[in-house]
């Protein structure tokens, strides 16, 4: 049986896990035997240290959102090979990087995050390691913190991507313009959206408490030309702050686990208001609903704005004016949605690997005539201590 390893980072709900659920789906509906296990790096090193990382993060982006941002660009975004930074990550997580794939010998690795793909990319050079590696990439853009080269396959977002690794040295042949990989649940229509004059809107991104949602509620408490259905997820102060308004045009929405469920309710509505996360946009692009952005976190999420702003494909909320007003000049505007639905098909016409080929791509992966060492007596150690 061949083992697979897929790779985020830290353990809170992310595109990363998204992503690399989606991939698990596709690898498991394989003819293959296969055994896929999701590992985060961090929790895997220390389960403490990946809380505290966890914490520090979404205070971080909350708290001092400016210094995130520098700090994002500064070493994250740009060439950073060489910075302080980065070496204290390769003397915290190389070795033991290097342990867990001695320990679980996997026959193919999937990297949803730029970490782990980072020390896999140096492993290679440094250790000669021989296993497989995809990056699955998970926003519009790519960092720098991404192995590139070295790595031997890259899923890509868009061609604008794939001409930027070609640049880069990696050998065309070895990416494949896949979008950002989401659930195949999204790709189908479980209902078509009617046309009403009262228009539905659906609001997400208030999981985390991030992203101003309550500003945001604030500003369409009063608007009541549109029913607003607010994605809460678990965030139950969120939920029970809705619900006390007793207001029949907000309606609050707790954590939907079902894909199928999710993708029902985008065929319910006519757009979306959200922020600029790759996974989330990438289900709404699929589903063809014009799409609002009402606020982005720093980091990866002002990036995929500026992306998303240049090629058509969202429609950014100002702050001066009234979202109502807003949603009507794009929701009853013809020329505007057509205009909007030309960018969103151009957007899938760039994406060259269908459904069966990327299974076929997966499955020659996983096939990849590899063998995984030996264990070491330490490693063989370490697993019987360490599960």
């Amino acid at each position: 049986m061949k083992k697979i390893l897929v790779m985020p980072l830290l353990q809170m709900p992310s595109g990363h896990h998204q992503v690399a659920e989606a991939l698990i789906n596709k690898i498991e509906n394989l003819n293959e035997e296969v055994l896929v296990k999701k590992i985060d790096l961090i929790s895997y090193t220390n389960k403490t240290l990946e809380k505290v990382v966890t914490k520090t993060y979404l205070e971080w982006i909350s708290r001092a959102p400016n210094i995130y941002q520098w700090l994002y660009k500064t070493y994250i975004y740009s060439k950073s090979g060489s910075t302080s930074l980065i070496n204290i990550y390769n003397h915290l997580f190389m070795k033991r990087m290097e342990q867990l794939i001695n320990v679980e010998q996997p026959h193919l690795i999937i990297c949803t995050h730029s970490f782990p793909s980072m020390l896999l990319a140096r492993l290679k050079i440094k250790k000669g390691l021989k296993v497989p590696v995809i990056n699955a990439y998970t926003d519009f853009f790519i960092n720098d913190m991404w192995g590139k080269q070295e790595i031997d396959l890259h899923f890509v977002p868009n061609k604008q991507i794939k001409l930027q690794l070609i640049n880069e040295g990696v050998n065309e042949r070895n990416i494949y313009i896949t979008g950002i990989p989401i659930d195949e649940e999204f790709k189908m229509n479980t209902h078509f959206r009617k046309q009403v004059e009262r228009k539905k809107i659906l609001i997400t991104g208030g999981n985390s408490g991030l992203g101003d949602m309550k500003r945001l509620l604030k500003r369409v408490r009063n608007n009541l030309q549109f029913d607003y259905f607010v994605l809460c997820g678990n965030n139950q102060a969120l939920f029970q702050q809705i619900q006390s308004w007793k207001l029949p045009h907000i309606k609050p929405i707790s954590y939907v686990s079902s894909r199928k469920e999710m993708s029902y309710l985008y065929d319910q509505v006519d757009a979306v208001i959200t922020k600029p996360g790759g996974v989330t946009i990438s289900e709404a692009i699929q589903k063809k609903i014009p799409i609002f952005i009402h606020a982005s976190l720093p980091g990866q999420e002002k990036v995929n704005l500026a992306f998303l702003k240049e090629k058509g494909l969202v429609f950014e909320l100002a702050g001066d004016k009234s979202i109502e007003q807003q949603l009507q000049e794009v929701l009853m505007n013809e020329n505007i949605l057509k205009n909007y639905y030309q960018n969103v098909n151009a957007y899938h016409l760039e994406i060259d690997v269908s459904k069966l080929k990327l299974q076929a791509i997966l499955a020659a992966a996983i096939n990849h005539p590899y063998k995984p060492m030996r264990r070491s007596k330490r490693d063989q150690l370490y697993v019987s201590t360490s599960y």
